[in-house]
């Protein structure tokens, strides 16, 4: 179980650290600190997807607990000021916190009694639950919660507006200005409308991140309860017309939930385990992306907070948020979403927020999409779907062979050529303002192997569907001929990329492990455990692998600052979790060894407790101790554990 008593959250620079989540499976999501500060643009209650799964909505920031017992009162919120004041400090009466799969609780313990608080979101509305349950007491407590409200985009700062605040039924209704989403706050008690900014609440994260430092917020209403021992207070923030204000049915409808989705992974995979965990969260990140043609349809967001969903995090993540898991249905509607997108050959890279147009600056996305479509295949014998998508497919391969966008196209030698100037085409995306950090312009190492691997899954789905290979055999014989060219024999492991504007580049990176890890892998026999080993020697570390070895002078031993600094250091050092997963795989590959295979993942059951709680995080720093970086949970991190420890079980 992920949880800590008074050793980490009484100390604050510690419980800081740790941030939960709970999301809504259509976008939207309630996420913040333990001891309740936040740190984050991003930090609340409720957060809404209102136009799933984007338009997410920062709605509901708060609410400031202050208890009333035996005559005293006692502070429970926690508050930090720009100035650097602590007021209230009421994390000092936090006595333990964990999860309950992925619902947070904090008890609060106060002389004799024992207050506990339960969050959550009903599943497919933008609807979050704040459960108060007097556990004990000797006498009558009294709860007053401050609500404060905002209506802004969950990056970027506050909105003036002209705000509205007024009692119904059993609430209070928030409105920013004409035409906005209300929020509805509801719950048992007596509610008092407020309208009074409070200024300046500190964000230390956004600070570090040279993203804001501050911000305020609307103290738009208090609701004042008196709770008897084993009773509960529920209060509901939604942008919902008709909103459910039974919370015990509300929490075990989330339990239930929770627990169909454990039942069907310890069904795959055998036993229980601490990765029951991990498929929580892998839910997490599969939500809602309604089309007009297909209500039904589904992606997957590439991390939380910030990220939306993105085709290269979606076809990398796929076989082990669904597969994995035990849900490889899942992965239906995702395939078939992302399909309705190709375009020239290519699949999105990402669909931004506020924008319907998807960008197609990936030459990856769609290689990854095969893979992805053949772990579907395999453990579903789905031969419908292979027939309604082969045809999209042929098309596929058809414009990298002629050529499509930004010069992608398959060379003389076989291999497949990406780039222009000023273009980010590879997952090391990293791009401020004109200066793409890391180009990679030619012929990428991970690139080809993904379109060998394409190639050949390209056979089998052709025998599948009694459909002529020879084409597809044809052309993976010349990509594996030519990927001889990688090998940078002086080094003893493969070029990252070759053919560029200047020259081959021998960089020492990580991407070349896909050429020994992936099903069809490219690279074999003695040159695979070259790489595995000198990878393991210079790259690996508890967290996953650097970008770029120590060794080089580009290297950035430390991930953080403005945005030029951060994403300078990107991909020139940063540890990214996701890749242990296939470095785990080519070992295993090369050794044969599972159980040493798996003990490269085993550190990431610890992490469960250290950032994004009971999930994993995007980054982190090059250098010891890898202090956790970026999105605090992830779909590719999260994703490859569970597909590789699986795999190797």
């Amino acid at each position: 179980m992920v949880g800590f008593g008074r050793e980490i959250c009484g100390n604050l620079e510690l419980a800081q650290t740790r941030e939960w989540l709970v999301t809504n499976g259509i976008g939207g999501y309630g996420c913040g600190t333990v001891p309740g500060l936040l740190t984050r643009h991003y930090h609340g209650l409720l957060v809404a997807a209102l136009e799933p799964p984007l338009g997410r909505t920062l709605m509901l920031v708060k609410l400031d607990e202050t208890a009333a017992y035996l005559g005293r009162s006692i502070d429970l919120a926690t508050n930090r000021w720009a100035d650097g004041t602590v007021a209230p400090s009421g994390y000092l009466q936090l006595e333990r916190f964990y999860l309950e799969g992925t619902v947070p609780v904090w008890q609060f313990g106060v002389a004799d009694a024992r207050l506990s608080k339960r969050v959550w979101m009903e599943q497919g509305q933008n609807t979050t639950y704040i459960r108060y349950s007097l556990d004990r007491a000797s006498a009558p407590f009294h709860l007053s919660l401050k609500a404060f409200a905002n209506t802004r985009d969950h990056h970027g700062a506050s909105v003036v507006g002209n705000w509205q605040v007024w009692t119904v039924e059993g609430g209070i209704d928030v409105v920013a200005f004409g035409g906005a989403v209300p929020l509805r706050l509801r719950g048992e008690g007596t509610w008092t409308p407020h309208h009074r900014w409070y200024r300046e609440f500190d964000l230390a994260m956004e600070r570090y991140r040279g993203t804001g430092s501050w911000e305020n917020h609307l103290h738009a209403a208090t609701l004042e309860a008196m709770l008897e021992p084993g009773q509960s207070l529920t209060v509901v923030a939604s942008t919902e017309n008709h909103v459910g204000i039974d919370g015990e049915a509300a929490l075990q409808r989330r339990y239930d939930y929770e627990e169909g989705l454990r039942d069907r992974f310890v069904a795959r995979s055998g036993k229980s385990s601490w990765l029951e965990q991990l498929a929580l969260a892998a839910d997490q990140f599969v939500v809602d992306r309604p089309l007009a043609d297909d209500p039904a349809g589904k992606t997957v967001i590439a991390g939380y907070p910030w990220f939306s969903d993105w085709g290269r995090d979606t076809a990398v993540s796929l076989p082990g948020l669904t597969v994995a898991t035990g849900r490889p249905e899942l992965a239906r509607p995702v395939l078939r979403t992302f399909a309705k997108y190709f375009d020239r050959g290519m699949m999105p890279n990402l669909f931004p927020d506020g924008s319907r147009k998807p960008a197609y600056n990936t030459v990856d996305a769609i290689l990854w999409y095969f893979q992805a479509l053949r772990s579907y295949l395999l453990a579903t014998g789905d031969n419908a779907l292979i027939a309604e998508l082969f045809p999209a497919l042929q098309e596929v391969i058809d414009w990298h062979c002629r050529g499509t966008r930004y010069n992608i196209h398959v060379d003389e030698d076989g291999l497949l050529y990406a780039g222009e100037p000023d273009v980010q085409l590879t997952w090391m995306d990293a791009k401020v303002d004109d200066w793409v950090v890391t180009p990679r312009q030619g012929k990428a190492v991970e690139v080809n192997a993904l379109w060998y691997n394409a190639l050949s899954t390209m056979v089998e789905l052709a025998a599948a569907l009694d459909k002529p290979t020879a084409e597809y055999e044809g052309l993976a014989k010349r990509t594996r001929e030519g990927f001889d060219r990688f090998w940078y024999a002086p080094g003893g492991y493969c070029y990252d990329a070759i053919d560029g504007p200047e020259g081959d580049d021998a960089t020492l990176r990580p991407n070349q492990i896909f050429a020994v890890s992936l099903p069809h892998a490219v690279l074999t026999g003695e040159r695979a455990k070259s790489v595995v080993d000198l990878v393991g020697q210079k790259l690996v570390t508890s967290y996953g692998l650097r970008s770029i070895s120590p060794d080089d002078r580009q290297y950035r031993r430390y991930y953080g600052g403005d945005r030029w600094q951060r994403d300078g250091a990107y991909h020139q050092g940063t540890v990214w979790a996701w890749l242990l997963g296939p470095f785990a795989e080519a070992h295993f590959r090369v050794y044969g060894n599972a159980a040493e295979a798996r003990s490269f993942l085993e550190p990431m059951r610890e992490h469960l407790s250290a950032a994004g709680l009971g999930s994993l995080s995007e980054i982190f720093d090059g250098d010891p101790p890898h202090t956790p970086r970026g999105c605090f949970a992830q779909a590719w991190s999260v994703a490859e554990v569970l597909r590789v420890m699986e795999k190797l079980s």
